[in-house]
């Protein structure tokens, strides 16, 4: 089967909808289908390259939002080829680049996934407008989170979380300790340096908690957090890091299911009902701290610091469920998906 991949960014860019994409796409070249990733082409990154026998097709934008949605039709049209070749034509957020393409081929297969919110609240109408035209001409979608089908109202055909690498389960020292030496930095925040993550309720629980902070992330708020901490930026595999911390502070899914696997315990922060249900409309939210000022983020810090056996059951917990979270099960819902709609394509 030939599988044409459609996403604003990809690979080596880092970021959640980057991880996924490139993840789902190495494994089913493995299970010999041919995969085809059409994306923009960043300041870095313009040429065409091929990674794990994935063809990666970069797409030149230049000027604002507006204008480029008209220049990625028009190089789409150019090279219309590769929908012709492909069975299955998925996007990954950007149904919007398809939407044309959908009337050229009607009864070439479409698919999308929808990977979180625009970082902005309330949703814009006409966020909420093009995500269900995309819906509608779409043969069905995955959903990354359940939240979606409140705040969007997205029928989803399947919901994921994401997927970890599966590895022996790291060992836990009993009784470990902030104030100790044999953790690279006590606390470990791991996402964009923005409000939308959160960041805000963490540097101000910050300044009640005298640890050092190692911040993986990079973004409008890199100054602010260097005044609680060291910036590293992104980093492509964040396990490292993970693994020699206490603590993680994140909100992202895939960041959350890393420190589960590393048997971390997570405190997330919301600052708006969309991010809480985000959280709390999760099959894992009994195995994270949820909070959504300071006060209360402080207060679970210190609590799990004094209750460690506490913090092991959340934990363990926590990683037996997120062990079963693998990349292989989230392409098995993409073939699951394709299969139930035109059962015929799948070889």
């Amino acid at each position: 089967m030939r599988v044409l991949f459609l996403t604003r960014r990809f690979w080596p860019e880092i970021g959640g909808v980057e991880t996924h994409t490139l993840e789902v796409s190495r494994r089913l070249v493995r299970e010999k289908h041919k995969v085809v990733v059409v994306t923009e082409a960043s300041d870095k990154i313009s040429n065409g390259r091929e990674i794990e026998g994935i063809k990666i097709y970069r797409i030149p934008v230049t000027g604002n939002e507006r204008l480029k949605k008209f220049q990625i039709w028009e190089w789409l049209r150019k090279n219309r080829k590769l929908i012709e070749e492909a069975d299955v034509v998925h996007c990954h957020d950007v149904g919007f680049w398809y939407w044309p393409f959908r009337f050229l081929y009607p009864q070439k297969p479409f698919f999308v996934t929808f990977h979180g919110w625009e970082g902005r609240f309330p949703i814009p109408l006409k966020n909420k407008i093009v995500r269900k035209i995309s819906e509608k001409m779409a043969g069905g979608n995955i959903c990354v989170g359940d939240y979606l089908e409140k705040w969007y109202k997205t029928k989803a055909d399947l919901v994921t979380y994401g997927g970890i690498f599966v590895f022996p389960p790291p060992r836990r020292s009993r009784g470990r300790c902030l104030a100790t030496s044999e953790v690279f930095s006590p606390l470990v925040f791991i996402g964009r340096l923005e409000e939308d993550t959160g960041l805000a309720v963490y540097l101000k629980a910050l300044d009640f908690l005298k640890y050092k902070i190692l911040f993986l992330g990079d973004g409008k708020l890199w100054k602010e957090a260097e005044k609680y901490g060291k910036v590293w930026g992104f980093v492509k595999n964040v396990r490292p890091y993970i693994l020699k911390s206490h603590f993680v502070f994140t909100s992202g899914y895939l960041s959350i299911l890393e420190a589960m696997a590393c048997r971390r315990l997570v405190f997330a922060v919301y600052d708006n009902p969309l991010k809480e249900d985000y959280l709390k409309m999760t099959p894992f939210s009994r195995w994270i701290i949820i909070e959504r000022n300071p006060k209360g983020l402080v207060e679970k810090v210190k609590y799990y610091l004094e209750h460690p056996e506490e913090e092991r059951k959340i934990v363990d917990k926590a990683y037996n469920w997120a062990k079963k979270q693998t990349w292989e099960e989230v392409t098995e819902l993409y073939l699951r998906l394709w299969q139930k709609q035109f059962n015929h394509l799948i070889i």
